[in-house]
């Protein structure tokens, strides 16, 4: 199971998974310059969405497809520091209509 963490810091946003450093997932789709962001609707909060759906579901074109949805339900919810498990993001594709198995092949 991956951990998603997100806090605001003194330097700037941090994100990780597991304890490692987010990929912006740049290679998929650029939505902003600006990096990570959250607790609103935008590009920066769309980057977030984008990453972390790419990471859980491990389909480019999925999580792509995904990304309004879980932005607007999700990342656009986050307080200041928030952490999120693959457990939970399952639970919110539930909810979004999508079946968490079959986007992800059964993990």
């Amino acid at each position: 199971m991956k951990t998603f963490c997100g806090d605001r810091t003194i330097d700037g946003v941090k994100v990780t998974v597991d304890g490692q450093p987010l990929d912006q997932r740049l290679d998929i789709h650029r939505y902003t310059a600006n990096g990570f962001e959250w607790s609103y609707e935008g590009p920066e909060p769309r980057q977030l969405a984008l990453a972390i759906l790419a990471a859980h579901l491990s389909d480019s074109a999925e999580a792509k497809a995904l990304v309004e949805p879980f932005m607007k339900a999700v990342v656009a919810n986050f307080g200041n520091e928030w952490e999120m498990t693959t457990a939970d993001i399952d639970a919110v594709l539930t909810q979004l209509g999508k079946s968490p198995s079959a986007l992800s092949g059964g993990r």
